[in-house]
């Protein structure tokens, strides 16, 4: 009885190591969903508006419409080519490469370079939408994260 005892007491225990681990590994998992929202923008819609060859067959144009919520941050991200920047509602805060951040409002303009990581804030209480068009490498992924 002794025995038996002892084999169901080590069985509890394992039972409880492996729903611990469950446990831990849904929080990690929790945390990295978490910290992936927020370099990926969670509560930022992007909209491809276009997109066409060059006369350098190599590079194409694309515009998109980005709306931001109240708050939110597209985190630390460059692009292979250069995106050009204008702002059609509300006012964004641009952290371009190692300059200060800079804040601009609807009708406002912004240069950003090949291969310059930047990232954006909607710091207002209302929605900001910005038009980006990028001029880039065909084949290449748009946005890389950093």
């Amino acid at each position: 009885m002794l025995f038996a005892y002892l084999k169901i007491k080590k069985m509890k225990e394992k039972k409880y190591t492996l729903v611990g681990s469950i446990a831990a590994a849904g929080l990690a998992t929790l945390l990295i969903f978490l910290s992936s929202a927020t370099e990926k923008g969670i509560g930022i819609k992007r909209t491809e508006l276009q997109r066409h060859d060059l006369s350098d067959s190599a590079r194409e144009a694309i515009q998109v419409r980005i709306d931001f919520d109240p708050g939110t941050v597209f985190g630390k991200h460059l692009h292979p080519g250069e995106e050009i920047i204008y702002v059609l509602e509300g006012q964004l805060e641009y952290q371009v490469g190692d300059k200060l951040p800079v804040t601009i409002s609807a009708g406002s303009v912004l240069f950003v370079p090949a291969g310059v990581i930047h990232s954006a804030r909607n710091p207002g209480k209302g929605k900001a939408v910005e038009l980006a068009t990028y001029i880039t490498q065909k084949g290449k992924t748009l946005v890389i994260m950093q």
